[in-house]
């Protein structure tokens, strides 16, 4: 089994489409066909079901793709291993993050880092903490940043950075508004607007509502932080929103109430990375700078970076 075959079934069964993965790759399409009617020849099983708009994977392609991934992240991660070995670092970082997460400042983090390791191109993928750990797990991502509210997947480890409280946002108009604090049991019948269910601070909520054995209802659900805090300004219902996004700019005007037991649902954010043996020197690097400053200033540890987000909540999520 070739490498070449195993990179351009990945890139089809990514792209959903023959065409668009030869134009990636920047290869002929006739070219591209063969290779993976070889890899089909020589598993003795057919990956893709074939249509004339797009491609889609079948169980055995579903199958490979996950070891596919993991073995080309290897060989990615054994040739830098190499270089930096030679005191090289060089290849790809592929980062993914969630929205606004606290304990690190991911376009400070990724400037610096480009900034010292130019050879290295770094690639940026946003989206909620579910579907990024899949990500590092299946070596599509090197790491992540992720607030995860679910299982670790296999072959994932996570690196603590910060943890926050989960508080309630709602307009200063709602009959909450200026209460000492609100239980999670009295908020059933309220309309809320909330995240995607892949992100973490969804997962966190909903569990929390689980634990009170208490039924609400998501009318609202958006996968961006400023739609959230938009609509909770335009009255349209309530939210439940780690902290540090209650103190963005942009909620200002909002109303925040603590929550009864807060402690017992904390939103924890972490680096995830793959198993040792698989996390890549460019991750290393990247992640060795949340233990250490920059030229000229404080340490910073990844647990001293928990404790001081909390008092520096502007830099640490600007999104």
């Amino acid at each position: 089994m070739e490498l070449r075959h195993l990179e351009y079934f990945v890139a089809v069964a990514e792209e959903r489409h023959f065409t668009r993965a030869a134009q990636r790759l920047m290869v002929s399409q006739s070219g591209l066909s063969a290779s993976v009617r070889a890899l089909e020849r020589e598993l003795g099983a057919r990956l893709f079901v074939r249509s004339t708009r797009r491609v889609e994977l079948t169980s055995a392609g579903r199958a490979l793709l996950v070891e596919a991934s993991r073995a080309l992240a290897s060989v990615r991660a054994a040739k830098e291993a190499v270089a930096a070995v030679q005191g090289l670092l060089r290849g790809t970082l592929a980062v993914g993050t969630e929205q606004c997460v606290t304990g690190v400042h991911v376009p400070g983090l990724l400037a610096r880092f480009r900034a010292e390791h130019p050879e290295v191109e770094v690639r940026l993928r946003q989206a909620g903490s579910a579907s990024l750990v899949e990500d590092v797990a299946a070596g599509r991502l090197d790491l992540a940043f992720v607030a995860l509210a679910g299982a670790v997947p296999e072959g994932v480890r996570l690196v603590p950075l910060a943890s926050e409280p989960m508080v309630l946002l709602c307009h200063p108009d709602h009959p909450l508004a200026g209460a000492a604090k609100a239980d999670w049991a009295e908020l059933g019948g309220e309309v809320f607007v909330d995240f995607h269910e892949d992100w973490g601070a969804r997962g966190l909520t909903d569990r929390a509502f689980g634990a009170a054995r208490t039924e609400r209802r998501v009318a609202l659900e958006v996968n961006d932080v400023h739609s959230l805090i938009e609509l909770v300004g335009h009255g349209l219902g309530i939210a439940v929103v780690p902290r540090p996004i209650a103190r963005k700019e942009q909620a200002a005007a909002l109303c925040t109430v603590p929550l009864a037991g807060a402690e017992d649902h904390l939103w924890e954010v972490s680096a995830a990375l793959p198993e040792d043996q698989r996390t890549g020197p460019a991750a290393r690097q990247l992640l060795s700078y949340l233990r250490r400053p920059a030229t000229g200033s404080a340490p910073v540890t990844a647990a001293s970076a928990a404790g001081t987000a909390s008092a520096s909540a502007a830099p640490a999520h600007p999104g």
